[in-house]
Parts: structure tokens; sequence; C-alpha cells
């Protein structure tokens, strides 16, 4: 039976940190131009406590979201210890293309895809690279891809690559723009005929009735800036309700399609979007099954890393598979489940055994 499995990750944290106490100054303002009645610290302070995040990292001024995608795939390919003339697809997930610093554009011809092939020296016409557009779960859903091409019988190895300078795209009159950081992550997919490994089972969902603004492009807070420059914004309390209720579903569905108990689960890599609201959609996934949550299933990286939207999860996972998060590890045979919520809105899982 062919399958597909993860050899290798890797993943680019920029080196601009920028901690919390860096906004103490911030012009915050409401939707309406007003100015907030509590002063910065009593805001950033709520903010930590919601979302977890302490700081963010932004990427240097020089740098694309492209030049971050092939940084993190140089680091897979290797871990993989693979030739990349050998990969049959690139797949790169991102939201808003190559934005450049000070600028109000962004930059999308070629695909950032192509970008990365052409920075890896790939000279085989047959490795085909595209772009897609899925929100924060861009790379899981990419993955997914992977795998159906891989099933297929069309392809053997693929590089699938989430990358995004959100730093670029941010109202700085905004509070929300605290959320928001930069990064990349990369893994290598390849066809294996192990037998009960790699990828068990996914689901994936696109709720676009109520639900397809609420994340979008808007004006800034401040009616002084130009009307004619977007930036991203979210009904928060709307994303959260919204992602309590339909991600742990999702991943129940993915999860009884595998076949797997959810006492196997191990691990759970979720979008590092909001500490609490992470928190508490695992803890409902776990009530569906009248289980309480185990203790470390859920490994964080947003207190240090902030959203990086589609480069979430492929850094978390890196990050922990190189022992790079305290406490926290995956042993061959262990069940992990990846899932992401984000613009559109979409939602995924993937059930995956190491």
């Amino acid at each position: 039976m062919i399958s597909s499995k993860i050899t290798g990750t890797g993943t680019f944290i920029p080196s601009i940190k920028k901690e919390n106490t860096a906004f103490v100054n911030q012009h915050f303002l409401n939707e309406d131009g007003s100015v907030f009645s509590s002063d910065n610290e009593v805001i950033i302070n709520k903010f930590k406590a919601i979302t977890g995040i302490e700081e963010r990292r932004y990427a240097k001024e020089d740098y694309t979201a492209s030049d971050l995608a092939f940084f993190a795939a140089e680091k897979a390919i290797q871990d993989a210890n693979i030739n990349p003339e050998e990969l049959d697809y690139i797949i790169l997930a991102h939201n808003f293309g190559d934005v450049k610093k000070n600028t109000i554009q962004s930059d999308i011809l070629p695909s950032l895809a192509t970008r990365v092939k052409h920075k890896l020296g790939i000279e085989n016409p047959n490795c085909v690279a595209y772009d897609i557009l899925f929100g924060c779960p861009g790379w899981i859903q990419g993955v997914i891809q992977a795998q159906a091409f891989i099933k297929a019988g069309i392809a053997k190895k693929c590089l699938v690559i989430g990358a995004e300078t959100l730093s670029r795209v941010v109202d700085k009159y905004d509070r929300d723009s605290m959320i928001y950081s930069d990064g990349a992550g990369a893994c290598i997919v390849e066809k294996t005929e192990e037998q009960d490994s790699g990828i068990l089972s996914h689901a994936t969902q696109t709720f676009a009735k109520d639900e397809a603004y609420f994340l979008y492009f808007g004006k800034s807070f401040d009616k002084n800036e130009d009307k004619d420059v977007r930036y991203i914004k979210m009904y928060g309390r709307k994303i959260y309700e919204f992602a309590l209720t339909n991600v742990p579903l999702a991943m129940k569905t993915a999860l009884d399609k595998s076949g797997v108990s959810i006492d196997e689960v191990k691990k759970i890599f979720i979008h590092q979007a909001n500490e609490k609201m992470d928190e508490a959609i695992i803890k409902r996934f776990f009530r569906l099954y009248k289980k309480t949550t185990p203790e470390g299933i859920m490994p964080m990286s947003i207190h240090n890393l902030g959203n990086s939207s589609v480069a979430t999860v492929p850094t978390l996972l890196d990050l922990v598979l190189k022992g790079k998060i305290e406490n926290q590890k995956v042993d061959k045979g262990d069940v992990i489940i990846l899932a992401s919520v984000g613009a559109g809105m979409n939602i995924n899982a993937v059930v995956y055994k190491y």
C-alpha cells in the first residue's frame, strides 16, 4: 500500500526580535479612529494574557517571503538527504506574496514556488512549482496535496513550504498587529510502502457562507492614512467562536477516518494563532471523546515566535523534532495530529504516524 511520509523538515526563524515592551509607545486606535481609554501597558498585558505572545520575529529588510522559504527549504532537503533534482513538486503556501519592506504592493510574478526552485538551482523541468493560497492552513493543505500526488502515482518526492512576512501587511494603529510575525517552515514528503506509518488520514473544510470575510484586507484605523492602502484585519471574536466550534470536529473526522484511538495520540501540532484559543480547541477535541486533555500534548511556540500564519505548524514540528522545545519530543511510532484554521474560512487536520 502506497503512503506518504515526512522524511525531512527545516525552518527559518528571522533574527529580528520584537518584544511586547516595544509597543508601549505605539499609537493604537479603535476601528472608528478613536483613542483607547486604557493605556498601552494595560492593552499589552491583556494581549499577552489572551494570546500568550511575549515576543515575535521579523525578517530583515532585504529578505522577502520567498527568501525565508528558500532558507527553510534548504534545511528540509538537507535533513531528508535527497537530491533536489529528484523533486517532483514544490508547493509553497503563503497569503501575501513577496512584500518588500516599506512598499504597498505584493509581488507574486513569478510564483514564490518558482522563485524557490530558481534559488535552489533545480534544472529539472518536470519539477512542478506552484503556490497555494489557503489562509493559515496552507502548509497542511500542501502536505495533503503532496500525498494526493504520491497516491496517484505521479510523484515520489515533494517539497512543501509555508512562508510569510506578516509584519509587512499590518496596520501599526491596530492592536492586532502585535499578533503577527514572519517565518518559514518546510518539509519533504516522500512515497513510502511502510505499513502503518506516514499520513494516515486527513480532513479539510471551507466555510464561506457567513464566514468568508472573518479575515480580510481593510484600511488603517488612522483616518489620516492613505485610504487606498490595505492591511490584514480580522473579526477576532468571530474567529475565536468559529474555531472552537469547528476545528475540534474536523480533527475528530480525521482521527475517526484513521482508525486510530484517541488514546494513541501523543502530540497535537496546532496553528499558533492564540494560546487561549488553541488550549480551548484541544480541550473540546478531547471532550468529544469524553476524555480530559493529556498534559504536554500541545507543544507551543507562539510565546516567542508569534503568529507567522502558514509557517507556524511546520516551524513548530521542526523545532520539536530537532529537540529545540523543552520537554517535547516525538518518538518512532507516535501518532500526531497537525491542525489549522484560517482565512477562507478554512480548516484542516492530518493524522500522522511516525
